[in-house]
Parts: C-alpha cells; sequence; structure tokens
C-alpha cells in the first residue's frame, strides 16, 4: 500500500462576493413580495458574503462542470498539466442533469486525455466521497495520481423562476400565496463554488499533507430524509420521486427545488455527528488532543455553540482555539466546502510540520457524516 498525500489544492469562486442585501435581487422575488424569512435565517446563519455563478442581473456565467473545469485548471500548471491526470473524482449535490454523469461533463469541458472516471452523487458528503476513491486508488497504486473535486452550482435551483408555477398555483388555492419554509430556507443557505486536491503517493510541493485515514457513517438506516429534491416528502415520511408524478405537477409543487426538513435537521444533526465523529475516534485510536486544527462543515453559525456543546456533553469537547471556519466570507457552497476551508487553511501560512487536521463533514440529506486526518509534512 501507497501513503496517499495531497500535492496541490486549488478553488474557485465565481464571479464578486454577493452580500446580503444584494441576495434577493440576484435570485429573484418570489410572488412580488420580498421574503419575510430571508432575514431570520441571514441572522441565524450569520453568512455575510457569497458567490454565485450569475451575474448581477440574474443570467448564468458557469454551470457545475465549468466550475469545476476552472478549479482543476487552477490546479495545473507547466509542471503538471491537465494532460497528467490519471483519475478525476468529481462529487456535487447539484449536477447539471440527470445523464451524462456529472465527472463525465468536467472531462468534456477539460479535453485533456483518455481517463478513469467517477461521479459522486449526494449532498455534502459527495466531495469528501469523491476524495476518498482517489485516496484509495491511490493508496493501492491503481493510478499514480487522482485529481478530486467538490463542486456546486445551487443559486439556479434557488431563482425565483423556479418557483412560479408552484405560485400561480396556489393563488388558485388561496388569497395570499405562502411558498413553505422548507422551501424557501434553502435560497438564503446555499452557494456556488468548486474545491480540487492532486493526491500522489510522494510529499511533494509546499505544503504537502499525509492522509492518515478517511471514515464514512450513515444512519440513513434509522433517519428518514431531510434535506432533498427531484421529489415530494409525504406526511408519513417516504419520499416519492419526481418520477412517480405527472409532469404537469413538476412545477405546481416545485419538485426540483432543494427542501430542507428543518425540525428534523434541528433535533438530530449535531447529535448523529457526535456520535459518528466518536466512532472515528475510537477506531483510529485518537482524541480531541491528537488534533492541531479542526475542519467542520457547519451550514450555519446557528450550529456552532450547539456543536461545541455537544461534543462537550459527550465527552469529547475541542477546545475553540482548534476551530478554522469560513463560513462567514464564502457561504456554505456544499460538497465544495471542505475544500475551500482547507486551502484557505493551507494558503494561510499557519500550518507548520507535524501539524494534524480533522475534516468533518455532515450532510442532512439522510444524516451521512465523512471524516479525514491530514499530518502536515
Amino acid at each position: 500500500m501507497k501513503d496517499v498525500y495531497i500535492t496541490r489544492i486549488s478553488k474557485f469562486l465565481p464571479n464578486r462576493p454577493v452580500d446580503n442585501d444584494l441576495m434577493e435581487k440576484i435570485l429573484g422575488i418570489i410572488n412580488g413580495k420580498a421574503s419575510k424569512a430571508r432575514r431570520i435565517v441571514l441572522r441565524n446563519n450569520q453568512i455575510k458574503t457569497r458567490y454565485y455563478a450569475v451575474d448581477d442581473d440574474g443570467q448564468v456565467t458557469h454551470n457545475n462542470a465549468q466550475l469545476t473545469k476552472e478549479v482543476i485548471e487552477l490546479l495545473c500548471d507547466e509542471k503538471f498539466t491537465a494532460k497528467d491526470i490519471e483519475l478525476l473524482s468529481c462529487g456535487t449535490s447539484s449536477p447539471d442533469q440527470v445523464l451524462p454523469s456529472h465527472a463525465s461533463m468536467v472531462h468534456g469541458f477539460l479535453k485533456n486525455r483518455n481517463m478513469e472516471i467517477n461521479s459522486v452523487s449526494g449532498a455534502c458528503c459527495s466531495g469528501m466521497n469523491a476524495l476518498k476513491y482517489g485516496y484509495l486508488s491511490v493508496m493501492t497504486a491503481q493510478v499514480t495520481n487522482a485529481v478530486c473535486t467538490g463542486s456546486e452550482r445551487t443559486s439556479s435551483w434557488m431563482k425565483a423562476d423556479v418557483f412560479e408555477n408552484e405560485v400561480e398555483y396556489l393563488k388558485e388555492l388561496e388569497e395570499s400565496p405562502i411558498l413553505a419554509f422548507n422551501k424557501e430556507f434553502l435560497r438564503w443557505m446555499l452557494s456556488d463554488g468548486s474545491g480540487a486536491v492532486l493526491l500522489q503517493p510522494e510529499p511533494i510541493g509546499e505544503t504537502p499533507l499525509k492522509i492518515e485515514w478517511m471514515e464514512g457513517y450513515s444512519y440513513a438506516h434509522e433517519m428518514e430524509t431531510c434535506m432533498y429534491a427531484g421529489g415530494d416528502k409525504l406526511p408519513d415520511g417516504h419520499l416519492k420521486p419526481w418520477s412517480e408524478y405527472p409532469a404537469e405537477v413538476w412545477g405546481k409543487k416545485s419538485l426540483f427545488a432543494m427542501k430542507q426538513d428543518t425540525r428534523l435537521l434541528g433535533d438530530n444533526i449535531l447529535v448523529k455527528g457526535v456520535d459518528s465523529l466518536k466512532l472515528a475516534y475510537k477506531k483510529n485510536n485518537i482524541t480531541p488532543d491528537d488534533v492541531d486544527y479542526y475542519l467542520p462543515h457547519i451550514s450555519s453559525y446557528y450550529f456552532k455553540q450547539g456543536l461545541y456543546d455537544e461534543m462537550k456533553n459527550q465527552g469529547i469537547e475541542m477546545p475553540w482555539d482548534k476551530w478554522f471556519l469560513n463560513l462567514q466570507k464564502v457561504g456554505n457552497v456544499g460538497a465544495a466546502s471542505i475544500y475551500v476551508m482547507l486551502e484557505e487553511l493551507v494558503n494561510s501560512g499557519k500550518l507548520k510540520k507535524g501539524d494534524r487536521i480533522l475534516l468533518h463533514v455532515p450532510e442532512s440529506a439522510r444524516f451521512s457524516y465523512t471524516y479525514a486526518y491530514l499530518t502536515v509534512c
């Protein structure tokens, strides 16, 4: 088995930062009325700026595959070009289409060479699962390098026109139609961007990071769906897919918008997260004392204190001085968040040889969690 190192890392955040006052102008106003939920959600998540792959007039500037192609090109130079890539592993929760796969579309934009590709679907964990596929492939010498990515282009899923048909339908039923909070909530939470790493079996580069281990846990066997798109959640908790609805209903129910069961999220995301973290600690025989930098992907600062408190309650308190976050500046970029966070830490000048980094990524889709433990070489 080979050791595996992150030898290069890059991020791509499209266009200019979008502040809270500009969000609704870009995404659009639903039913001609400013959102009442927006200020509540923003007050809780404390995000100040984010990035959208649309311009100030709401026109698309990049699709998801193009965002990913851009970040891969930033990873490359004359010493390592796109034609040197042996494996491309891409994760996202917002692919541009059902088929072809996301990685296939990225490969099409790269136009580099024949190579193996891997597409990982899911929510935030998809970026980490893409990383794990590359990690295992380099570890077992299936390839001598792998480029792994996480990316999102959720802005187009959140634009007002996605909800127009539903609002018009609701007008037929009631005088003052109000879009359900579970549909509007994520409009003020998510943003666009991409991140990439190069994996190699040698510690080359300015700040190589050795991947010591990666772990993943799912609680879908005991939890119902919490975040979803392409379906509708029934009163009994069953998720009915878009393919089982008549086409004329798709717009009336905004089936392709991302939705969040906020009650289920608040009750479970932290408890399951700390439970899985304890499992990872136990399996790999480490404690918070063995961590110098803790990078948790949290969707909102609303959960920051709660996560700390839950770890303390379960006997694995992580001191505040080890936390590294950038949510306020870049927003919640889903599968790309952990890449963007790690890129900022690597380029901060803070790291020194021997430092140990813990990556902690949850996804609320049906409560999954992934971890990676890195050492600075």
